[in-house]
């Protein structure tokens, strides 16, 4: 099986909707893979909160379309990153939330996936968006993949539900900042390791509202070893894979059997 994530460079010169027209013309270039998967929130940059609101966009929305159409023409499975999703609420009003969108080789969308845990603390994206509260999965040819978001790859009790959900291959959406690189490196490779799977990580490359973003997209297999690393700028990663190894690996090495469930509280 063969993944590309794109490093898409995300900074305050482009236009929202030029970005979205040279995405889409870069998914269409990666017709020889079976995944696609882009960064998070790369329509707006993941620290554009000022933008969050005036870009946001209904799930039937202008992102959905072209890519729908880029994954169809490629075909290929698309992971579409994810973008500010604007959905109804109760009393007329509208919430936000950071939604993944992932695409069959036809164009259907196959999964959506709202970020529960959000980035920010007391501002920025935990303010502004509200929190998904669903583990999601979605059913390819040759694998099951796991949904999670940037700030998720923290918080490894939502990768083992995911596996519990019966994902191989974890494919995780970001725009992580430079500051914290090490902690992205670290914790791709961590979530591999404990869950016996595969990690997709994409991240972004350039710099908007003022924090440089990571890079360093990667990909890394059920024993933790790096397949493939992006640095810095925009690119293509590309990593061949076989998910068989996801079961193989967790039969010759099967820690997972070990778990203890429902361990008592200290009281």
């Amino acid at each position: 099986m063969r993944a590309s994530l794109i490093q898409i460079d995300v900074n305050d010169d482009e236009t929202t909707e030029a970005r979205r027209r040279r995405t889409a013309a870069l998914v269409r270039e990666q017709s020889a893979a079976d995944l696609v998967v882009l960064p998070e929130l790369w329509t707006t940059g993941a620290f554009a909160y000022a933008d969050f609101g005036t870009e946001a966009e209904e799930l039937h929305g202008p992102t959905r379309t072209a890519m729908a159409e880029a994954a169809r023409d490629a075909g290929v499975w698309l992971h579409a990153g994810s973008v500010p999703e604007r959905a109804p609420a109760p009393g007329g009003r509208t919430r936000l939330y950071n939604t993944s969108l992932v695409f069959s080789p036809d164009g259907r969308l196959a999964a959506s996936y709202r970020k529960i845990h959000r980035f920010g603390f007391d501002k920025g994206e935990a303010v502004l968006m509200s929190a998904g509260s669903e583990l999601v999965t979605a059913d390819l040819p040759d694998t099951t993949i796991g949904l999670a978001t940037c700030y998720d790859l923290r918080f490894p009790e939502l990768f083992r539900g995911l596996v519990d959900a019966g994902a191989e291959v974890l494919v995780v959406p970001a725009g992580w900042p430079e500051r914290r690189r090490a902690h992205w490196s670290l914790l791709a490779r961590a979530r591999a390791v404990e869950n016996q799977a595969y990690v997709l990580a994409c991240g972004t490359a350039g710099s908007h509202a003022g924090v440089a973003q990571a890079g360093h997209s990667v990909v890394v297999d059920p024993w933790g070893e790096v397949l493939a690393e992006a640095g810095a700028g925009e690119c293509v990663l590309t990593a061949d894979f076989d998910p068989a190894r996801v079961a193989g690996t967790r039969e010759q090495f099967p820690a997972l059997k070990d778990r203890v469930l429902g361990l008592p509280t200290p009281g």
